[in-house]
């Protein structure tokens, strides 16, 4: 490994990824967890998909876009946790160049796409409660369709620029890569080259992209609020609220975590190394955990179909 710290790199063709620096040690232990928790957020993920499919009375707007969500996690945590569990169990560091490159755009493409996605559940909340009589007809099939395409090629559009930028920069420092994946700016500081092009654009991205979504989120959840407070019994204020509390508490659960990592990483210089990483880490695996959770429990379509499926197997 000490040759790949003096090397000079002309035609890069692979990085290695060091994994949790500081904690090699423990890597096999810090495995258990991690991979427990993805494959909890596979079954979970998939559990939701079957039942959405299965059950004709939940094809309707507010579960499709759950489906995407469900979707849009499976590719998420499925993009760092093979590579990953390969590096804590087999010390297969290596990954190739191209490959690298591949898992940072679905990593940070899908976590755009993500955030579009909330915006989308916020707004089939907005026009549930405030224009309840319209619901099916501004939110049809075709609509719903064009509203995940266009998230899609939102996320798709915005994180082009990271890998393309990155495959031209040349790479003559080192070709190691100090966490447990690909994350641009880790890659990015490797480079030999002038890179605050690549620099300034993902840190617009970062912040645009979260900001511009919380804003239209907040300004669903504004109106919702004034026609919640507008209904006449507390009895109906309460079960309106409960219809947004499982999409609020995955708002939460998703905004929550990346905003103190991203803050941790920019001006946190005194935390520890690993502990960066393993925020940033685990951050990638609590949305896909805990969305399957809380829409399990809390949406009562949801709940009753898999109690069905259980009780109907046993008997």
């Amino acid at each position: 490994m000490s040759d790949s710290n003096t090397t000079k790199f002309t035609n890069l063709s692979s990085f290695i990824l060091l994994g949790i620096s500081g904690l090699e040690v423990a890597h096999v232990w810090i495995s258990i967890p991690l991979c427990t928790m993805y494959t909890i957020a596979i079954l979970g993920n998939f559990t939701i998909l079957f039942i959405v499919k299965r059950e004709s009375s939940l094809h309707e707007p507010m579960y499709y876009f759950l489906c995407m969500l469900a979707i849009t996690d499976l590719v998420l945590c499925t993009s760092i946790l093979p590579k990953m569990l390969n590096i804590f169990w087999f010390n297969s560091r290596e990954i190739d160049f191209s490959a690298c490159l591949t898992q940072m755009y679905f990593i940070h493409c899908f976590a755009a796409m993500e955030s579009g996605i909330f915006v989308a559940m916020a707004f089939d909340r907005y026009v549930a409660i405030c224009h309840p009589l319209r619901h099916s007809t501004i939110l049809t099939n075709s609509m719903v369709v064009k509203i995940g395409l266009a998230v899609m090629l939102r996320g798709c559009l915005l994180v082009l620029p990271y890998p393309l930028l990155a495959s031209r920069w040349p790479y003559c420092k080192t070709n190691i890569i100090p966490h447990t994946y690909c994350k641009h700016i880790s890659v990015v500081k490797l480079a030999c080259a002038d890179v605050r092009a690549s620099s300034y654009y993902s840190l617009s991205v970062t912040f645009f992209v979260p900001s511009m979504d919380v804003f239209f989120i907040a300004l669903s959840y504004i109106q919702i609020l004034r026609a919640i407070f507008s209904l006449p019994t507390k009895d109906a204020r309460l079960k309106t609220v409960g219809t947004c509390s499982s999409h609020l508490c995955s708002i939460l659960v998703f905004y929550i975590p990346d905003l103190f990592s991203s803050i941790m990483h920019r001006i946190d210089n005194t935390m520890p190394l690993y502990c960066l990483i393993l925020m940033a880490t685990v951050y990638l695996l609590v949305s896909p955990l805990v969305h399957p959770i809380i829409y399990g429990v809390r949406t009562k379509q949801i709940r009753d179909r898999l109690l069905w499926l259980f009780t109907h197997k046993r008997t």
